[in-house]
């Protein structure tokens, strides 16, 4: 009996310790569940922490949309603040390696983007997040009926183009080399905006834009597309740079640019899907 009894407090006293490490291993459980839920929790503590001023860097064909999306992310975030400076991908990539301080370069070409990537100044390796391509931009109901891009050469039509050395110039000599036809225009702008907008002040006749463009210049200008712009697609790549004094918020709007809401407002804009 005494035997017995013993043998009873034994197995009391396991099953009591057997429950004890259960209850502490539910408990664990329940612990490391909750820091799991906080961790994806979509709008914890990072989206608070960001603020401060973010610098962004951007092709000039970028600016409807990029405000808009500045304004978004100035929504999302209270107490950030962003501020773009748009232009030239070229001149843009001059300032940045020349050391001006900003927090994310957006070019509308690889080969742009490389000034800036290839002397160090990107933080990682950039990323394409639209494509943008050609269209003819002519005066309100087109009456030089222009049809194609042999039609620029007509006698006494003034023709704008981009420089060549930012994108929308080394698009249009890709599209005109492809259609065998050449130019001579009347003046070669330092972006894409300039240059529509000696068509829309009636200074010319037609210039080669993206149609991102024309679209944003509403019933400025009629757009005529062309076969050739297939040949003269451009990429715009998108990087957080190395020095940017807000490195947070910077990549923070990376995300946005790159996100289905981003995605809604460029191709609302006009440009295409990567």
């Amino acid at each position: 009996m005494i035997r017995s009894t013993r043998r009873s407090r034994r197995t009391v006293q396991v099953a009591g310790v057997g429950a004890a490490a259960l209850l502490a291993l539910t408990a664990c459980s329940s612990s490391g569940s909750t820091d799991s839920s906080a961790e994806s929790d979509p709008s914890s503590s990072t989206s608070q922490r960001l603020s401060g001023e973010v610098t962004v860097f951007a092709a000039a064909s970028l600016k409807e949309s990029f405000t808009t999306l500045g304004e978004e992310f100035e929504k999302q975030h209270p107490g950030t603040k962003v501020t773009f400076s748009f232009g030239g991908s070229d001149s843009l990539a001059a300032s940045i390696t020349g050391g001006a301080p900003a927090d994310v370069f957006a070019a509308a070409s690889p080969k742009t983007m490389a000034i800036v990537s290839d002397a160090g100044d990107t933080s990682a390796a950039p990323e394409t997040f639209v494509r943008n391509q050609l269209e003819i931009a002519t005066l309100p109901g087109n009456p030089d009926k222009i049809s194609s891009l042999k039609d620029l050469t007509k006698s006494g039509l003034k023709v704008v183009l981009c420089d060549e050395s930012v994108p929308c110039g080394a698009a249009a000599q890709k599209a005109l080399d492809a259609a065998g036809v050449e130019l001579t225009p009347v003046s070669y702008e330092q972006d894409v905006k300039s240059a529509l907008t000696k068509v829309e002040l009636k200074e010319a006749d037609a210039a080669l834009v993206y149609k991102t463009d024309v679209r944003a210049a509403g019933g400025k200008v009629e757009g005529v597309d062309f076969p050739e712009s297939a040949d003269a697609v451009n990429d715009y790549p998108i990087a957080l740079l190395k020095d940017a004094p807000n490195k947070a918020a910077g990549q923070a709007f990376i995300e946005l640019v790159r996100s289905a809401q981003g995605r809604q407002v460029l191709t609302g804009a006009g440009f295409l899907e990567p």
